[in-house]
């Protein structure tokens, strides 16, 4: 069960936070062996100032559009399946929203079973 985080600048409508959600989880779907239903998010708006990113650094340049995804995963994924969740992710939201994928950064951070407690305070191994 992997969850993400989602920060991007305030100002978004509704409809455009729904297409990001929708993308990323579709990404993830496609791309990183995750079930239709296993859907945890949290979509972190930022005033201005509070995001805080190099337009240039490694990629780019990055606009004011600019989105920082971090996945943390249950389980590890091999190399190439995380290069192929990273160039389906930038294309599922260039799609929809249209977010340029210059815009698109992404972080997968893998932790254990015994890390998770999915419900009642138990953890899930």
């Amino acid at each position: 069960m992997p969850f993400a985080r989602i920060s991007l600048n305030a100002g978004q409508t509704p409809a455009y936070l729904a297409a990001v959600s929708a993308s990323v989880h579709q990404a993830l779907v496609q791309a990183f062996d995750v079930p239709q239903d296993d859907c945890f998010q949290v979509i972190h708006q930022h005033a201005p100032g509070e995001l805080v990113f190099d337009r240039h650094y490694l990629g780019g340049p990055r606009s004011g559009s600019f989105v920082l995804i971090h996945i943390t995963a249950g389980r590890t994924r091999s190399a190439q399946t995380k290069k192929s969740f990273f160039r389906r992710v930038a294309e599922a939201l260039h799609e929809s929203p249209g977010i340029r994928k210059e815009d698109v950064m992404v972080i997968i951070s893998t932790t254990g079973p015994e890390d998770w407690s999915f419900a009642n305070g138990e953890a899930a191994a």
